[in-house]
This record gives structure tokens, sequence and C-alpha cells, in this order.
């Protein structure tokens, strides 16, 4: 059997908001050796009884579809959709970014800012928490500058996703 080249996959997979839950996706991906890059959970019901897990896996298309199958399986998963496959669709992810720095790095740090619409969040005489968001690609990049220009800490939220179009997928 040829090798397949590994795909990047964004999956949504609405469940019950319930104690243990998330372990068990979780446990899933780690009993199978399949990596997760990441991952956000969030209650997404009036009444908080459902959240949406957004996981960004890698692998190629059949190991995706054994993933899939795989947790549309598990008791509480009401529903699994591969929002890379299943078409257009929004991806965002944000970071808060913690920037040491004086003088030329500093104005530097501002000004890249600035080009990214990441804005300062804390301010200090010798620092700068950044908010970023957009692509992970974005952010990425954010992120790499600034390594050039003091970079501390980072802080990132992971990937949240949604279907384009007016009806919930």
């Amino acid at each position: 059997m040829k090798h397949l080249p590994s795909e990047r996959h964004t999956l949504s997979i609405i469940v019950d908001n319930e104690a243990g839950v998330l372990a068990r996706i979780v446990g899933l991906f780690s009993a199978r050796g399949y990596n997760i890059e990441s991952l956000t959970v969030a209650d997404v019901s009036a009444d908080h009884d459902v959240s949406r897990i957004t996981v960004v896996t890698s692998g190629p298309p059949p190991v995706i579809d054994q993933i899939m199958a795989q947790l549309e399986r598990l008791v509480p998963v009401h529903r699994v959709i591969d929002l890379t496959e299943h078409g257009p669709h929004v991806e965002r992810e944000m970071a808060l970014v913690k920037v040491a720095g004086s003088g030329d790095k500093r104005v530097e740090a501002l000004r890249l800012a600035d080009i990214f619409r990441a804005r300062p969040v804390d301010t200090s005489t010798t620092s700068f928490v950044f908010e970023v968001s957009g692509s992970t690609e974005k952010v990425n990049q954010f992120i790499a500058l600034m390594r050039e220009v003091g970079l501390v800490e980072v802080a990132r939220t992971g990937v949240v996703a949604i279907a384009r179009g007016p009806e919930a997928v």
C-alpha cells in the first residue's frame, strides 16, 4: 500500500455538555495515536445542554474517515462535521502575545502590531501584551515577527470554526 499524504482537517463535534465527554473524545484520539493540533470546547446552547468541540487534526483521508466514524459511535456525540470537506467555513484563532523591550524594539513592536491589527490589552514601561486574532497562519506570522523584537510569552486559544452560509450544519 502506498503512503498517502497527510491532510489537515477541522472537525466540529456537537456533544452533550456533561462531565467526562471531553476526556472520552481526547481518549479516542490518544488510544489510536492520532494527533490533535488544536482543541477548543464551549457550551453553545441556551439551556447549556450542548457543547461544540472543534478539533484540528491531520492524517491521510482513510484515517480522517476512521476518526469521524469512531467519533460518531460515541454515545454523547450528536453530530460530527468535517468542516474541511463540508465546504466554505471560517476559522479563527486568538493569541495573547507578551513582548518586552525598550527604545527602537518597543517602537517596532507597536508598528508590527498595528500592521497585524493586534491591539495592546496591557502595557507597562517595559512590556506589552497584544491580542491578535485571525487565521492560524496570521497568528503564527505575528508571533514569529515578535520573536525578533522581544517575545516573552504566548497564550493561544486554538482554532474555532463555523460553516459559512445561513444554515446551521
